[in-house]
């Protein structure tokens, strides 16, 4: 002890733990209105053999525009079906991935509080 000064042991508890995830951010749904494009597009692209400049020339013919209101092209619907393949695989195989939490062992020490 030093003058005046009390020092005085103070037990404390510490631990470490780890968590990861994927799953920070907002994850923002497609819309109706997507679903339906991107279902309208897979059926042209897939079901009835169409090519993508095909597929933007009945779109633009039937007045659906795109999500930013603007019409389509070979290269917005090919995006279209890309895009929702990525997501899909992002969500799947990242955003939903676990990892296990992770803790050190608990430590005891002690810290000196001077009054």
């Amino acid at each position: 002890m030093g003058s005046g000064v009390l020092e005085y042991p103070t037990p404390h508890l510490e631990i470490t733990i780890t968590i990861q995830s994927n799953d920070l951010t907002h994850h923002q749904p497609y819309t109706k209105k997507q679903q339906v494009i991107y279902e309208l597009i897979r059926m042209l692209h897939e079901d009835k053999s169409l090519g993508y400049r095909n597929i933007s020339k009945k779109l633009n013919g039937w007045g659906i525009k795109t999500q930013r209101g603007n019409k389509w092209f070979n290269t917005s619907v090919s995006s279209v079906l890309k895009r929702k393949h990525q997501r899909d695989i992002r969500v799947e195989e990242v955003r939903k991935l676990e990892y296990p939490i992770q803790m050190d062992k608990l430590k005891l020490k002690y810290h000196k509080i001077i009054i």
